[in-house]
């Protein structure tokens, strides 16, 4: 039986789904979840450590600033959420080891990379098998002890529930997932959202992820610093973003659930909240190409033209588009979670 005919028998038994479950089911079902079976980094979607390594060489840069500013700790945890196929953290390596502190870095550094995918792990390991690293299944599970986490792309792909107003009435509804002869539709059940505290929003996604990040986070007991880069508005909560991408186009989210990816906006400002809340210090939320380009973005461009000249265009094209404003460079923000009493994270 497939994964969709499985969320409909499911649906017949227990009424219509939240959305939040359906992309927990669509993405992260043990046997026909998109990222436990089939994930398609580089051809439904590609990120930005996949578009230029200038992305994960200034990651790599941040690290040691971070580690350096933590006072050195050894051992230290270099954690990854979601690490893809490795590329962000080969980058980031090599851009470590090309230094004297950084090298000192990389002797103190425990890498720990948070994934969930057995087909990613496999890569994962191959790729960084000269740095032993340390797999576990959720951020929870990561060692106590002093922390460094970087995190590309993880945060949009936390289960959402969505939420709209009734024009006329002004009464809350929640998007539910229904089915209908034998496929899948979009309803909506009233809804309470007292906790709500904007009284201007009609629509809104909703991540209770989020929430938990934080208090994951808020219960550690070393210094610790947590970056996230991700798409979405810095102020009012994104509304009505779920989109599937097969094959780099947008597809509709219902139609083949498990062999899509499925994604929503984040909301930077809701997490900042929920960060504060808990006793974290946040730097940001701000773009991404002003993050890069405060870490040297330009300047390591213009370094890889000069080893490179061959290849300056694409690689001028390329790191153009992490920080260009019409492209990933406004689309992307930077966010930077902390426990409490560091100063200012670089890059913000």
């Amino acid at each position: 039986m497939s994964l969709k005919d499985r969320i409909i028998r499911l649906i017949e038994a227990d009424g219509p789904m939240p959305v939040s479950m359906f992309m927990q089911m669509a993405l992260h079902d043990p046997s026909e979840g998109y990222y436990a079976t089939r994930p398609g980094l580089g051809q439904d979607f590609t990120t930005a450590p996949e578009t230029s390594q200038v992305f994960g060489e200034l990651l790599g840069v941040w690290v040691v600033h971070e580690w350096d500013v933590l006072g050195r700790p050894q051992p230290c945890h270099l954690v990854e959420l979601g690490p893809g196929r490795g590329t962000l953290m080969v980058d980031a390596l090599r851009a470590m080891s090309s230094s004297e502190t950084g090298r000192a870095c990389l002797e103190a550094l425990q890498l720990v990379l948070v994934e969930a995918s057995p087909a990613l792990r496999k890569v994962q390991a191959e790729r960084l098998q000269h740095v032993c690293p340390l797999f576990v299944d959720d951020l929870q599970d990561v060692p106590d002890g002093h922390m460094l986490l970087l995190a590309n792309e993880f945060l949009d792909c936390l289960p959402a529930r969505q939420f709209e107003r009734d024009a006329e009435s002004k009464d809350w509804f929640e998007i539910r997932i229904g089915s209908e002869n034998g496929e899948l539709t979009y309803g909506r059940v009233k809804a309470d959202l007292d906790w709500l505290s904007s009284e201007t929003v009609d629509a809104l996604d909703h991540q209770p992820g989020l929430r938990t990040l934080c208090e994951i986070l808020s219960h550690r007991t070393h210094p610790f610093r947590a970056l996230f880069v991700d798409y979405g508005p810095m102020v009012q909560p994104p509304a009505d973003s779920l989109r599937a991408y097969k094959q780099g186009a947008l597809v509709d989210p219902l139609d083949e659930p498990g062999a899509q990816d499925l994604t929503v906006d984040v909301d930077f400002a809701a997490l900042k909240t929920e960060a504060e809340t808990v006793g974290l210090d946040v730097s940001g939320p701000l773009p991404q190409g002003q993050f890069l380009l405060t870490l040297g973005a330009e300047a390591r461009m213009q370094s890889l033209v000069r080893a490179n000249p061959n290849d300056a265009q694409s690689i001028f094209e390329a790191a153009k588009r992490l920080v260009d404003p019409s492209d990933m460079g406004d689309r992307f923000k930077a966010i930077c979670l902390s426990s409490s009493g560091l100063p200012r994270a670089a890059g913000f």
